[in-house]
């Protein structure tokens, strides 16, 4: 008898805690409606967002999710890029010590410029790193400043493909009217010498894919004599097409894409 109104008392009390603790926290008692999204799993999905992009299994997306700022942030600004881009950059320069030259002057690597190598992290900063829209205008007046530092890495792959031979192709899609003097002096003061030559969107191709553009310029190269032994960019889109050489380097981009 007392053992049995032991239990009741406890089953009473252990009821009034939950009924407590659940106007705390502003539910019901064995409500089954789902919690607001904790950081941990928010910072997962934005993760899976980010794999999906480098992936290109998202291929033209627009924006960052708003929600994911704060993981794009700390991935660009707190070590992961870099450590991500060296660890490419290894990959690709142990492909390059297999390689071996025609001694020609024909074997040719093709590298793309933006956030390949000279960054625009500074102007995605204050964009939101890539939640706000592109804003053509600002990032134009942004180029002319001629302020993209180098990214360190394929500063350095760079110096060794022209010390060792290789025919450096530097290929834009800047426009070449507007942007080619300011985007050459930001290369020559970020260490980017020696390529043979700077390769940048005309009027021919304006209005063009990005793949359209970059494929007719392989193609013209190729048709030149030159053997394309490696394609490095940060877009899919400098990766896609026709005459993509015999190796192809994705660096990792989650603020933008080029469609």
């Amino acid at each position: 008898m007392i053992s049995e109104m032991a239990k009741r008392v406890r089953d009473i009390l252990s009821m009034f805690v939950l009924a407590i603790f659940s106007k705390v926290i502003g539910t019901k008692p064995y409500s089954r409606r789902s919690a607001p999204a904790e950081p941990e799993s928010e910072a997962n999905e934005c993760l899976s967002w980010r794999l999906s992009v480098e992936a290109n299994n998202m291929p033209g997306w627009s924006t960052v999710p708003l929600h994911c700022l704060s993981h794009v942030e700390t991935y660009m600004m707190g070590g992961q890029y870099e450590q991500d881009v060296n660890y490419i950059v290894e990959q690709i320069e142990s492909y390059v010590s297999q390689v071996v030259l025609k001694g020609d002057g024909c074997d040719a690597w093709i590298l793309d410029i933006d956030d390949t190598c000279i960054s625009n992290l500074f102007y995605y900063k204050d964009k939101n790193y890539g939640c706000d829209p592109f804003d053509p205008g600002g990032f134009v007046a942004w180029v002319m400043k001629g302020e993209c530092p180098a990214i360190p890495a394929v500063l350095g792959l760079f110096t060794k493909l022209v010390e060792g031979g290789f025919k450096v192709f530097l290929l834009t899609g800047r426009d070449q009217q507007i942007l080619a003097p300011a985007t050459i002096a930001n290369l020559h003061n970020q260490g980017f010498i020696g390529y043979h030559r700077v390769i940048f969107r005309n009027q021919s191709f304006k209005g063009k894919s990005a793949v359209v553009f970059k494929s007719e310029v392989r193609k013209q190269l190729v048709e030149e004599g030159y053997r394309i032994w490696g394609n490095v960019g940060d877009q899919w889109t400098d990766l896609q097409g026709e005459c993509l050489g015999n190796r192809t380097f994705k660096i990792p981009n989650p603020m933008y894409c080029v469609p």
